[in-house]
């Protein structure tokens, strides 16, 4: 199947099952390659409306300060430029006091194609006061010629999954991550050759997870010398500072995973899939940021906050495809994801992770579904679009007592916030 972007992919997504009433589904994905007043402050230097510097990890030692100097880093793919700019900061909650709606919005592979989707949502965001997570994935910035640079676990030289990019398609993308995180918004990683099943991450040792990393960050930080582009400035930033989370390829092997990135410093994983929308909590010390099930069909099914209704009208044997459906299902994902923001907005406020590809399945459906919630959610009283890794920044300086007390909490369930916020 040929995407937007141009690119040919070589698998496809599994079937997700829907469950009934009271059940929880079965959320398998096999994902293709390509987040007031007191609790979090959204403000400038100036003092107007939008920023965040990211919190340190408690023990972790003080960033020197920044001398307002560029320094270029490596073979001048990527420089550091201070601390980046328009983040938010976190600010604890009072005793007390209401959580803040966190909605995330994170795009795995992300590559600007043909279809020019990541500079869309790059601008979308922008324009709502969101900021996103763009998971990149490393070989979108090593040309086909220089394939052999790759040694993908389990798999011979070169190998991928996926296609890779086109040398037009290598230049956009280092533009929009240019601007994107000028923005604000975080990149993160959806790692390399996006294998699955069979000798994919979920048969990976610690070992070969921490390959793929490393491979990783040697596509992002030589892309300079692999392209041999010159006439592009450095990345505005350090990809070892900067990168602290990502999400597996189809959603696999996140136990070794955990056990490869901890000694990184890597401040949280999205690679958990299906959990109920709760409050999250830490495995091995790093926050576990799951894909979630939403309410579909006015809650008869759950169905995963990711790309959910192709999965759902498989499973139900409609036909994929079908131009007359498009409209229907583009207003049953609209619904289903409006239905679990509802559920926790107006309840726990536990945080609600929305994931999703630069794709063009079933006539762009869920791209014009993303776009109409991002406008539906981003500007609502309380609601604060940010990006993972800020979420993390959030969640890092609260206390105990009050972590514990919101993860007590039913999704839907509205409390006395003075006995949850202590």
């Amino acid at each position: 199947m040929k995407s937007s972007s141009g690119r040919r992919r070589k698998e496809r997504t599994t079937p997700q099952r829907a469950v009934g009433p009271g059940a929880l589904a079965v959320a398998l994905l096999l994902v293709l390659g390509s987040t007031v007043g007191g609790y979090l402050l959204l403000t400038h230097e100036d003092g107007t409306a939008s920023a965040v510097s990211p919190a340190k990890q408690p023990g972790t030692a003080k960033e020197p300060e920044w001398d307002g100097k560029t320094k270029v880093l490596g073979d001048g793919s990527t420089s550091y430029t201070g601390p980046q700019k328009g983040e938010l900061k976190p600010v604890r909650l009072k005793p007390g006091e209401k959580p803040p709606q966190f909605v995330v919005f994170s795009w795995d592979g992300a590559l600007e194609g043909s279809d020019h989707l990541f500079s869309h949502y790059r601008e979308l965001a922008k324009q709502y006061n969101a900021h996103m997570t763009f998971f990149l994935t490393g070989i979108y910035l090593l040309p086909k010629t220089k394939k052999d640079l790759y040694h993908p676990p389990q798999h011979g030289v070169g190998a991928a999954a996926i296609d890779y990019a086109t040398d037009e398609h290598i230049r956009e993308t280092l533009e929009q991550l240019r601007k994107a995180y000028e923005d604000g918004n975080e990149i993160g990683t959806h790692f390399n050759g996006h294998f699955c099943g069979a000798k994919g991450g979920g048969d990976w040792s610690v070992k070969e997870w921490r390959s793929e990393i490393d491979q990783f960050y040697s596509f992002v930080e030589n892309w300079k010398t692999n392209t041999g582009y010159k006439d592009i400035p450095p990345l505005p930033f350090d990809f070892k500072k900067e990168v602290t989370g990502g999400r597996a390829p189809c959603l696999e092997g996140q136990a070794n995973l955990l056990k490869a990135i901890k000694p990184l410093g890597w401040r949280y994983d999205a690679s958990s899939a299906g959990d109920f929308q709760i409050w999250p909590t830490k495995k091995n010390g790093i926050w576990d940021f799951p894909l979630q099930m939403l309410p579909y069909e006015s809650g008869k099914f759950q169905g995963l906050s990711m790309d959910f209704n192709f999965l759902y009208n498989q499973s139900k044997g409609e036909t994929q495809g079908d131009p007359a459906q498009f409209p229907k299902w583009e207003q049953q994902t609209v619904d289903s994801y409006m239905a679990g923001f509802n559920r926790v907005y107006y309840g726990s406020r536990a945080p609600l992770f929305i994931g999703n590809h630069f794709e063009d399945w079933n006539g762009g459906i869920y791209m014009k579904s993303i776009d109409q919630v991002i406008k539906n959610v981003c500007t609502k009283k309380g609601v604060k679009c940010v990006s993972f890794k800020e979420l993390a920044d959030w969640m890092d300086v609260q206390t105990p007592e009050t972590l514990a007390g919101l993860r007590s909490l039913d999704p839907a369930q509205s409390p006395d916030w003075s006995a949850v916020v202590k």
